[in-house]
């Protein structure tokens, strides 16, 4: 019987030992990453599934206190009944209304600002940034009052440019933030090189800067539909007729004095979710990084 021992040479061992383990400690850490990612997408989406499944639930199942994982049976009448339900279609066209309106606006108004202040050297620049930043760290609920005063004095309450104008200074500061870190990233020569072919600056931002700063504008514009389309307090403060309500200030048709009808809020709630997720889904190609890759000829 015989036995073999590792010889190596002095000072050589501990490297070889480090580098027979390095594979064995790379995959540790990559379960253990797979694992957090596990982990965290359950996390994430277990309210969406909930929220779906309790859609599909009968209402008996729905109130009772033995919930599962899965219904008992699926049924699409708490859909019905949203559907159903009084002044659906004037909440949808009010959101639709209010909500492209302010998205569009805000991309618009964010990429001459983010352009401006990523190109340019003015004075006051540093200080206008500084103010963006701090008007997106207050929160809405600070300025609810001086806002509705304003709005009154205007006349806008209860119209849809009061809310359209509210969701598009709220968008705008971090919208300009957000395309102006775009803006900086495309190399200026690309934009003299236009306008040395014959472009003017309008020319050569239209023709070039523009189509390369898509992914900033699809993640802006994301942020945006997000934000205005989530939101419930200063719509429902500022509209007040029923046929003029979004589809948040909607949902409350849904808890009466009788109770609330968890099955077509649920519904409701599902039904609102499918345009973001449709928007993200059309747009989300435009936020892959790397699509200024090959813009400079080599």
């Amino acid at each position: 019987m015989s036995t073999t021992t590792a010889t190596t040479a002095p000072g050589a061992t501990e490297p070889a030992l480090e580098t027979a383990l390095r594979p064995d400690r790379k995959k540790h850490s990559r379960h253990l990453y797979n694992l957090v990612g596990l982990v965290s997408f359950v996390v994430m989406a277990f309210p969406v599934y909930w929220l779906v499944i309790s859609a599909l639930r009968p209402n008996h199942e729905i109130r009772s206190y033995d919930q599962t994982l899965w219904p008992s049976s699926l049924t699409l009448d708490n859909f019905s009944r949203a559907i159903d339900a009084p002044n659906f279609g004037t909440a949808i066209q009010s959101s639709l209304i209010i909500c492209v309106t302010a998205v569009v606006g805000a991309m618009i108004l964010s990429t001459v600002a983010a352009f401006a202040i990523g190109r340019f050297r003015f004075a006051g620049r540093k200080v206008f940034m500084i103010i963006l930043l701090l008007v997106q760290l207050l929160p809405p609920t600070t300025m609810l009052i001086p806002l509705y005063i304003q709005l009154n004095d205007l006349g806008a309450i209860n119209e849809y440019w009061g809310v359209i104008i509210i969701y598009l200074v709220s968008t705008l500061p971090f919208a300009t933030w957000m395309i102006r870190g775009f803006v900086v990233n495309i190399p200026k020569e690309l934009e003299e090189a236009a306008m040395v072919d014959g472009c003017s600056r309008m020319g050569a931002f239209w023709r070039v800067i523009f189509p390369l700063l898509a992914p900033g504008l699809a993640a802006a514009s994301i942020f945006s539909l997000i934000n205005a389309w989530n939101e419930y307090l200063l719509a429902y403060i500022v509209l007040q007729d029923n046929d003029k309500y979004t589809l948040n200030v909607w949902l409350m048709n849904f808890t009466t004095d009788r109770g609330t009808d968890y099955g077509a809020l649920m519904a409701a709630s599902t039904l609102i979710a499918i345009p973001v997720v449709a928007f993200f889904m059309l747009v989300q190609k435009k936020m892959a990084a790397g699509l200024t890759s090959g813009a400079v000829k080599g």
